[in-house]
């Protein structure tokens, strides 16, 4: 088994892309369903890809292969020229590599905001101090410095996913995996929490993946791959991440 790179969250460029997947397929029921179907595709770092296409279709199977919650049936996934399925300790690539927002925002009940952020840092070097400091800037980061002491039952679905993006960020990854973050919000919250998303992205340079059934929303993506019935049909760019990189070049 390999053990995988650690990167910062403003990586230096590379020619390795982030994730690259060949003929991926994942099967249940000894074959009887296949979510995914020979899937193949690259993601470089920086990047803000969205994987969109009608329930079913595999997006969200796909999205925890790239999270190792599940393992492909075949095909190749490498992360940052490793296998990722090979790697020694899944739960560390989860908790330093990557940082994962849920629809469901899977805050624990019983801890307010301020220790649900912490909670990614248990399995890290900081002490008591550092990760309360470190909690406090992040939820200031994302507009909550004045929650800190609420429990995710006295928050807003906007507020308590702000801080599940705050807990995402709270080891520093450089990678963004996001499964429909919006998709229990109202549209003034979604909103919020979309612009949220595309500012980390652009300040701090991180690699976003968004899986989400909106098309307006896969369009704020700079490239979008569109599946249905375990394929990836349509892999291309967006036409506003065409026109922002034609108006860069013409600078």
């Amino acid at each position: 088994m390999n053990s995988l790179p650690r990167p910062a969250a403003t990586a230096p460029a590379s020619d390795t892309p982030v994730y690259e997947a060949l003929d991926l397929k994942k099967e249940y029921d000894g074959g009887q369903v296949q979510a995914l179907r020979g899937v193949s595709f690259n993601v470089n770092a920086g990047e803000f890809v969205a994987i969109t296409g009608p329930s079913g279709c595999g997006k969200s199977t796909l999205l925890q292969m790239l999270g190792a919650l599940d393992r492909p049936s075949s095909g190749t996934l490498n992360y940052r020229g490793k296998s990722l399925p090979d790697a020694v300790e899944p739960s560390g690539y989860r908790a330093h590599q990557i940082g994962f927002i849920f629809q469901a925002f899977h805050l624990l009940p019983t801890c307010t905001a301020m220790e649900n952020v912490q909670i990614p840092m248990f399995e890290g070097k900081l002490g008591t101090k550092q990760r309360r400091e470190r909690a406090v800037e992040l939820l200031e980061q994302v507009g909550l410095g004045h929650r800190l002491d609420h429990y995710p039952g006295k928050l807003s679905g906007g507020e308590r996913q702000r801080v599940a993006i705050a807990r995402s960020l709270a080891n520093s990854p450089s990678v963004l995996l996001a499964d429909e973050p919006t998709g229990n919000l109202d549209s003034t919250n979604a909103t919020h929490v979309l612009d949220l998303l595309v500012k980390l992205h652009e300040v701090q340079k991180m690699t976003l993946i968004m899986v989400t059934h909106d098309m307006e929303i896969a369009r704020m993506a700079g490239r979008t791959l569109l599946m249905k019935d375990g394929h990836i049909i349509s892999n291309g760019l967006n036409k506003s991440a065409v026109s922002s990189n034609s108006e860069a070049a013409s600078v």
